[in-house]
């Protein structure tokens, strides 16, 4: 099995290029799903809180023949719990959901800046840090004015952004602000989710064909190249595997505009969440 490469973060610690996601993924099958991804090699666990399966991810932890120390779990705090005290807890009731004395990283799931509290949820990220319950901190779905904001009230600055991005919505201008602010970027839904064409489009197929690769291998690689993190999901393992398979070829500058050239802008986005406006309360 080849180590998969990795980021270095802004923190001084380190995640590998691509993680596993496991929103939808629930029940016995989904245990199985987490454990044949971890046989494939991946490492990052992506969960929330959100996605109502940490009991799933836990068990598949405990069944899992890797060392806890070599998995890197991450979840994501609800919308529910965004006031400073509720967000301290809720980060505890997940750790013993999941029965993990910490998390490697954990992130706020979405701003929303309606109810003005996503400073006192980072507040709290960056005190349960400090308590040792998390390793590495960050944010998803933040745009650059939820960033200078918490950046300036806490001095703190998030470690990655997990955001919204594929050939139909690139978000190239937020991944440039998070370059720009020194924090990497995490890719959530990169093959478009519902948007089942994305992987199907004519252009992407060709593009895969001159490299003999699959559809979902140059996406991936479009993002390596563009320096973000994909997170993605698969319960087949031959796809897992497929997925990680994508560190031994470059895509040419003029296959990486020609799928920026797909992008759709604010219609792309899989399901209209834009985060000024995507209200999340689980």
């Amino acid at each position: 099995m080849k180590k998969i490469e990795t980021y270095e973060l802004n923190d001084g610690s380190s995640l590998p290029k691509i993680g596993f996601g496991t929103v939808n993924i629930q029940g016995a099958i989904g245990v199985n799903s987490i454990l044949t991804a971890i046989e494939a090699g991946y490492r990052v666990i992506d969960t929330s809180t959100n996605y109502m399966n940490e009991g799933v991810v836990g068990e598949a932890i405990r069944r899992s023949s890797v060392p806890r120390e070599e998995l890197i779990i991450s979840s994501k705090l609800p919308g529910m719990a965004h006031d400073y005290d509720k967000a301290i807890k809720m980060i505890q009731e997940s750790l013993y959901r999941l029965g993990i004395d910490y998390f490697d990283k954990y992130l706020i799931h979405w701003p929303l800046p309606k109810q003005g509290k996503y400073d006192q949820a980072w507040q709290a990220l960056v005190d349960a840090q400090k308590f040792g319950l998390i390793k590495t901190i960050g944010v998803s779905n933040f745009l650059e004015e939820h960033l200078n904001t918490i950046i300036d009230k806490t001095g703190v600055t998030p470690a990655t952004n997990q955001i919204e991005r594929h050939p139909y919505f690139n978000n190239n201008e937020l991944v440039e602000t998070n370059k720009k602010l020194g924090i990497l970027t995490e890719v959530w839904s990169p093959f478009g989710r519902e948007i089942n064409d994305v992987i199907e489009h004519k252009t992407i197929a060709e593009i895969a064909k001159k490299y003999n690769k699959s559809a979902t291998q140059v996406i991936l690689r479009w993002n390596l190249k563009n320096g973000v993190m994909p997170i993605v999901k698969s319960s087949s393992y031959k796809h897992q595997k497929a997925n990680l398979d994508v560190f031994d070829f470059e895509l040419s500058q003029e296959d990486i505009d020609t799928i920026d050239g797909l992008d759709k802008g604010e219609p792309g986005r899989v399901e209209g969440q834009h985060p000024n406006e995507y209200e999340e309360f689980g």
